[in-house]
Order: C-alpha cells, then sequence, then structure tokens
C-alpha cells in the first residue's frame, strides 16, 4: 500500500465507533500499513457530557492500557497511542491536565464545535440556518488556526471538517486557505490529508485541494488518516489520497514518537 501509515483510527470506547481494537490491528495488518495510530476523542473536559460522542475519563485508562498491549503483541506492525483533542478558547487548563497522563505520540487538533454546537453532527443541522456562511467559515478557520497556534496539537485534523454537511462557503476560499496554512507553518505542525470526506455528504477529501496546494507551498508537512470507526475502513482510499499528493508536489509524509515529528517518503 502506498502510505503506509494511518493515524486517525478510533474505538468504540467513543461511543459511535464499533468493533474490537484487536481488529482494527488485524485490518492495519491486512491492509499492508506499517504504522498505525489510535486517535479515539478526548473526554469531553470542555462542555456537559455529550453521551456517544467522546471517551469518559474512566474509559482514557482502558484505552491506553490496550494500546500498550497491542503494540507488544503485534511487534511487527509500529502501534502508538494517539488522542484526537477537540481545542475550546478559554479551557485550555483541562485539556492540558488530560494530556499530562499519558506519554501520547502524537495529538490530533480539531475543531467539531462552536460554542455548545455541533455543526458536523446531522441532529443539529438547524444549526447552520443561524449564520451567514461566508461568516461562519471565517469564524470556523479561525478556530482552527487558534488550534495550531496553541501548542498543544502536533496534528490538524481534517483542517475543513465544516464543509461536511455540505454547506459551502458562499466566498472562494483562497485567502483563508493560505493565511491558514501560514499559521501551520509558523506553528510547526502538520496537516492531516482525511480521507473521510469522501465517505461523507461533502464527497470531498479533507481538506480540499486547494488548501493541499498551500500547504505545500508554505512547506507544511502532511500526514495520513483515515478516520476509521470500523475497521474496514482503516487506510481507506489511500493509494487514491496518496496520488493526490504526488501530484500536488509533496514528497514526504510526517511520522510521530513521543510528539516529536520526524519526516519519511511518502513511500516508506
Amino acid at each position: 500500500m502506498l502510505g503506509a501509515l494511518d493515524y486517525h483510527i478510533h474505538t468504540k470506547l467513543c461511543g459511535h465507533a464499533v468493533g474490537e481494537m484487536e481488529e482494527y490491528v488485524l485490518a492495519a495488518r491486512k491492509a499492508g500499513l506499517r504504522e498505525m495510530g489510535f486517535s479515539d476523542h478526548i473526554p469531553m473536559y470542555f462542555q456537559e457530557v455529550v453521551p456517544g460522542f467522546a471517551m469518559t475519563e474512566a474509559d482514557l485508562e482502558c484505552y491506553a492500557g490496550e494500546v500498550y498491549r497491542l503494540r507488544k503483541a503485534y511487534p511487527e506492525l509500529t502501534v502508538l497511542l494517539g488522542l484526537e483533542a477537540d481545542f475550546a478558547p478559554g479551557q485550555e487548563s483541562k485539556l492540558e491536565t488530560i494530556l499530562r497522563k499519558y506519554e501520547f505520540d502524537y495529538i490530533l487538533g480539531s475543531i467539531h464545535w462552536i460554542g455548545n454546537w455541533g455543526f458536523d453532527d446531522e441532529r443539529q443541522i438547524a444549526g447552520y440556518e443561524q449564520w451567514d456562511l461566508a461568516e461562519l467559515y471565517r469564524h470556523y478557520f479561525g478556530l482552527v488556526q487558534a488550534a495550531a497556534r496553541s501548542g498543544y496539537f502536533q496534528i490538524m485534523a481534517h483542517p475543513d471538517l465544516i464543509k461536511k454537511l455540505g454547506f459551502r462557503s458562499p466566498e472562494p476560499l483562497a485567502g483563508l486557505y493560505e493565511e491558514t496554512a501560514r499559521v501551520f507553518r509558523d506553528a510547526g505542525v502538520c496537516a492531516e490529508l482525511n480521507t473521510a470526506g469522501w465517505r461523507v455528504q461533502v464527497k470531498e477529501i479533507y481538506p480540499h485541494p486547494e488548501f493541499l496546494e498551500m500547504c505545500c507551498h508554505y512547506k507544511v508537512p502532511v500526514t495520513l488518516g483515515s478516520d476509521a470507526h470500523r475497521p474496514d475502513l482503516v487506510g481507506n482510499r489511500f493509494n487514491q489520497a496518496v496520488a493526490l499528493l504526488k501530484n500536488i508536489g509533496f514528497k514526504q509524509v510526517a511520522t510521530f514518537r513521543q510528539r516529536k515529528m520526524k519526516l519519511v517518503p511518502l513511500d516508506f
């Protein structure tokens, strides 16, 4: 397989994924991956718990322990301990408390919430009626930029997730893409190419190829994630994703250990 790592894999502990963690490992081996990283949703430190969205704090110990067990059980595959952490401005101290509990290999930074509105949740789709879409996109990308600058994250997950349900900005986004890519460069984070966009309503990879072109221009590293919530989606459409990266001009992909980045060839 081209692009032999997948750093965005969930578990049933979050409440909206299925399958045992070992099944994801076996799927990664079958797909020919060399590295995989579990990165389930951080406990909801930033607001009242929404059932079926994220791990609980009690789950976190079980999650880390199972990653360590699988790492030993399958030495031929590098199994990393990651976490997908929502960024909530003003609540950084709570986030930091959780991130200090374990020696994570990387942290995916993401924005799923604007205030208490989960904008990528179909059950909350009515929230779009409250926004001018151009202003919504500007606000969203402002949050993504703030998350990148925070210093807590190594990878910015699905950087244009706001498009998931098909609500598009009426304005060109080239300026926001360039501005955000420059923030990523200055913050030393990498962008995730996330193939889940091809599987949802928008039918478009995260982030948009134009955003990836800006990342390439500003020498922002990229890594790969399937956002798998089922074992059979591990490494989903990675050959197509790597072909896109190569066409844009990327030659390397970012790997991580203990939150330190190393660049390796795309075909490592």
